[in-house]
């Protein structure tokens, strides 16, 4: 690693239209994400021509379309590709593997998703001038029927995704807890777990934790949610890195994530940052995440970045063509409704969710070079994704002028001692 190389990374590609033209633009941007060696964007749709059957579940909206928005993302420059996040499966099996076809028949490296749980869970390698790249894309959020299954000698794997599991401990004081006690007894929400620890289907927990249905509680006087990366999930995924290192120059681990530490989308849980920390321990040199929507806040530890959530570079989650009967069922609307009526339910006339939340039409894009395996510069370019323009015309990135979004990232960077400085619509993050 004696020589420089540069990244480019951006948060959620969710695709669905073609892009209407190569304009000025447009070749900003390219021309931009083409100057790096490693060009990264989270493909958050499925592609391909209704080759699979509806999930019983989605990640949302049941994200599909046409193959050939691949080579838009192509000609934006983008060599690097994750796919594991909580749409991989919108269309079952089928969809996933004919999602697969596509990104191999575009010749993208990608990665996170697979016939099993080896397969989506294998680095993948990208050749640069500069160096060998392994990429590794790992989902913290996702149906749990979602998760790639173990092969065995005797059975074959299950297709998905590579899962970060995680667990989650409520802390409450004592008084707390008494009173939550006397609710479960009233309610009877633990009478499969009593009963099953009765008779040996279940496992009691260990002493101190007491179950509320799904929800694990423990008398403490920290109160609060604390959460941490399951065990097993992590050590597989720290055994990709290990693996990848001894392969690779460069290591950068993509992570879809919507969970969040308290009541804003802003800010990651905790087993995200310990996650994080540990990809990096283990030899990992960056962490790209994405997944809320928006922007979250940038870390700089042991001299690697840790992007927390890149927000959205593509957001055309509004001009799906097709949607399952369960999504209009969903907002009480029958065969007689069409797409655009689901839309429109959906969103209450463009009044609710991400149509009328700013913070998802903006984002950055950052450019960062490695020297030895450090970081040596990182600038963060502003983008808009164009809010106020119809839905079906919006979710094109934009280079934008727009400092408010820079300032932004620099306040949710804040807790993470990181500093930006922002000169002429660019900003750059002092490395000491």
């Amino acid at each position: 690693m004696n020589n420089s190389i540069t990244f480019v990374a951006t948060g959620d590609s969710f695709i669905t239209r073609r892009l209407p033209s190569k304009d000025e633009s447009f070749k900003m941007l390219s021309s931009l994400i083409c100057s790096a060696d490693v060009r990264f964007t989270n493909l958050e749709v499925t592609t391909h021509h209704l080759e699979g059957t509806p999930s019983a579940v989605s990640g949302g909206t049941w994200a599909v379309a046409h193959p050939d928005v691949l080579k838009d993302l192509k000609a934006y420059g983008f060599n690097v590709l994750a796919w594991a996040n909580n749409h991989t499966l919108d269309y079952s099996y089928d969809g996933l593997a004919a999602t697969e076809k596509y990104l191999n028949q575009y010749d993208f490296i990608h990665a996170g998703a697979g016939s099993n749980l080896a397969n989506a869970s294998q680095p993948k390698y990208l050749e640069t001038p500069s160096g060998r790249v392994a990429l590794i894309s790992v989902t913290s959020t996702f149906h749990e029927s979602w998760i790639a299954g173990e092969q065995r000698p005797d059975m074959i794997g299950r297709p998905g995704i590579n899962p970060l599991r995680h667990n989650t401990l409520h802390v409450i004081s004592r008084e707390k807890m008494k009173h939550l006690q006397d609710i479960a007894e009233i309610v009877n929400v633990n009478g499969f777990y009593n009963k099953g620890i009765e008779v040996g289907l279940v496992k009691r927990l260990n002493e101190g934790l007491f179950p509320f249905g799904r929800l694990i509680f423990q008398e403490g006087e920290q109160e609060g949610r604390y959460t941490k990366p399951h065990k097993k999930d992590l050590n597989r995924i720290l055994s990709s890195i290990s693996e990848a290192k001894r392969q690779a120059d460069y290591i950068i681990v993509s992570i879809h994530n919507h969970e969040v530490k308290g009541d804003t989308l802003d800010e990651p849980a905790d087993f995200i940052k310990t996650f994080s920390r540990a990809c990096i321990d283990e030899g990992a040199h960056a962490i790209i995440g994405h997944g809320p929507h928006v922007i979250r806040g940038i870390e700089i530890y042991r001299n690697c970045p840790i992007f927390y959530s890149l927000g959205n570079f593509i957001f055309q989650n509004e001009t799906i063509t097709h949607l399952p009967s369960d999504f209009y069922e969903k907002y009480g609307l029958d065969h007689n409704h069409n797409v655009a009526d689901a839309l429109d339910a959906r969103s209450y006339m463009n009044t609710r969710g991400f149509s009328a939340y700013p913070d998802a039409w903006v984002s950055v894009l950052p450019l960062w070079s490695m020297i030895e395996g450090k970081l040596s510069q990182l600038t963060l370019y502003p983008i808009d994704l164009g809010q106020e323009i119809h839905r079906y015309k919006r979710g094109w990135p934009k280079i934008s002028q727009n400092e408010d979004i820079l300032r932004k990232l620099s306040k949710l960077s804040v807790p993470f001692n990181t500093i930006l400085k922002i000169e002429n619509g660019i900003g750059k993050v002092v490395l000491s």
